[in-house]
């Protein structure tokens, strides 16, 4: 079916549509996480790694899954279409995971390791083109002017992604740890199977977007045109270039509305000022004048690049869930629950803070504020970052018991023994995190769909997506930073023996750092500007 068709049937889209969109990601979260939530035990049972390097493997892992989306993004956008890039990008995870259930069972251990580090892979390759356009296209079956069913509609499609990450923390990785991971790694290829199968019977009833050539083109002429106009005074100008551009259009849908004029980045305004020589011409080059209604897109995306960078300690402190506070959970008495099934307490926190977000938070913050959602997006978002820090406090708190039990107990030097400390312990730190996310993870979603321009949405969600993989690079990189700077002064943190490994003082140093870097989003969000469109 072409993806310019039928451009005005408003009998497409809507829920009906998203929930064959949704079924598609809980599906993919729940082979993510049927992965990633056991990985680090993996590693470090199975593959015999020491804990930093495993630490930083899944860290690496991770990040390259959060970037890889960029590209998946900017096809999307320009040449595929979201539509084609789904059932592109799923097939290729199908396969991920087929290569993974192989490397763990028939494939001969001197190349086992190997293989399983290229299904990895296959699966970042996969997850590239499936996380910035899933959401995306599902949030494209809904009207483009409801901002209260839009903020719905995130929260009960992050609602979708946990119920799927959950179901894979409590069943998959129970399988892992208690039955074989050939079994565990094989339902995940059913459960990615059967998704594909379900996405393409709704394929008729979904609006598509066509893909519209490459947006970072877009960028890049208002750009040039700015810089070759610089000199160019206020009053020099002939006007500007208001000209209407085609909108993008959906099949099922309408296109996009004009954007306002806005005040922010005067400098880019240069471009769409109209000199003598572009005056002199009857054809526009858009390397020398760029409509106005291009230049505010391109003044979304500057104005979104600080946000993104003052959420990456937000994403460093959240990838300690995967990695210590698992390896934290191993040696505590876990009455045989397996310590990676304890991201369940993540997850089931996630499920219960958004239904207290939706019918609770929502309409007092509503009664006060007056605004349809109650909370601005960014307050949103700045609220996670605060509980940030109290995650990692949490968490450096309860570390210094267990290693206070450890020491009194005469366990210091024996990290494969058990502490005399119930797992119920880290419950707190796991459920905050849930918090967080709920919070920041949630309002990122909804920031780089709604702030992005129309023809960029998927590179809009690659973006928010690689703050966690840009996070995870950074918490790799500062482990391998804490370790050399403490080996130099005669005490090496992070260390294999966990017990001597000072991961409370790990803990801090993030807490301290997130504090700083709150501090930077403050400023940062006191001077965004919400996108405005001509009604």
């Amino acid at each position: 079916m072409s993806e310019n068709s039928n451009l005005n049937k408003p009998s497409r889209g809507g829920w009906r549509s998203a929930i064959f969109i949704i079924f598609v990601e809980v599906a993919e979260r729940f082979a993510y996480y049927g992965v990633a939530g056991n990985l680090f035990m993996y590693l470090t049972k199975v593959l015999g790694q020491p804990t930093a390097t495993a630490a930083k493997n899944v860290n690496t892992w991770q990040g390259v899954s959060a970037i890889f989306p960029v590209v998946g993004g900017f096809l999307a956008d320009s040449y595929l279409g979201r539509y084609k890039t789904i059932l592109v990008s799923t097939t290729i995870y199908l396969i991920g995971l087929i290569v993974l259930t192989l490397s763990v069972s028939t494939i001969p251990l001197p190349i086992r390791s190997t293989v399983f580090f290229i299904a990895l892979y296959i699966l970042a390759v996969g997850e590239g083109g499936h996380k910035p356009c899933v959401q995306t296209f599902a949030a494209d079956q809904f009207d483009e002017y409801q901002p209260e069913a839009k903020s719905s509609f995130f929260n009960w499609w992050y609602v979708g992604i946990v119920c799927g990450a959950t179901s894979a923390v409590l069943v998959v990785i129970y399988v892992e740890d208690y039955v074989g991971w050939r079994l565990g790694f094989g339902m995940l290829v059913v459960a990615v199977g059967a998704s594909l199968l379900v996405f393409l019977i709704g394929s008729w009833t979904y609006r598509r977007q066509a893909p519209v050539g490459s947006p970072f083109t877009r960028v890049a002429q208002v750009a040039v045109a700015a810089v070759r106009k610089r000199r160019l005074g206020v009053d020099e100008g002939r006007g500007i270039c208001d000209e209407e551009e085609i909108s993008v259009e959906e099949e099922g849908g309408g296109g996009a509305r004009p954007l306002a004029r806005t005040s922010r980045f005067r400098f880019l305004e240069k471009a769409m000022m109209i000199d003598e020589k572009d005056a002199s011409t009857d054809k526009r080059d858009p390397w020398r004048l760029c409509s106005k209604s291009q230049v505010e897109e391109v003044k979304l995306v500057v104005q979104l690049i600080p946000i993104w960078f003052s959420c990456l300690m937000f994403a460093v402190s959240m990838s300690q869930l995967s990695t210590y506070f698992t390896k934290q959970g191993s040696t505590l008495q876990t009455f045989q629950i397996p310590p990676a099934s304890f991201q369940v307490f993540t997850g089931l926190t996630i499920l219960t803070s958004v239904l207290l977000y939706e019918r609770v938070l929502v309409p007092i913050a509503r009664s006060i504020t007056g605004r349809p959602a109650g909370l601005t997006i960014l307050e949103r978002i700045g609220i996670g970052l605060v509980l940030s820090i109290l995650t990692m406090a949490v968490a450096a708190s309860v570390e210094s018991k267990r290693v206070r039990i450890a020491r009194e107990n005469g366990l210091l030097d024996e990290p494969k023994s058990v502490v005399p400390m119930a797992i119920w312990w880290l419950i707190p730190q796991y459920m905050l995190c849930g918090v967080c996310d709920v919070f920041t993870v949630v309002g990122l979603q909804e920031l780089f769909y709604d702030q992005m321009p129309v023809s960029m949405r998927s590179i809009g969600a690659a973006a928010y997506i690689s703050v966690v993989g840009v996070g995870n690079f950074l918490s790799s990189g500062l482990i391998s930073i804490v370790q050399g700077v403490s080996r130099r002064a005669g005490r090496e943190w992070l260390g294999d023996n966990i017990n001597r490994a000072n991961l409370e003082c790990f803990y801090w140093v993030l807490a301290a750092m997130s504090a700083v870097n709150f501090c930077v989003y403050v400023v940062v969000a006191r001077r965004f500007v919400y996108k405005k469109i001509i009604v």
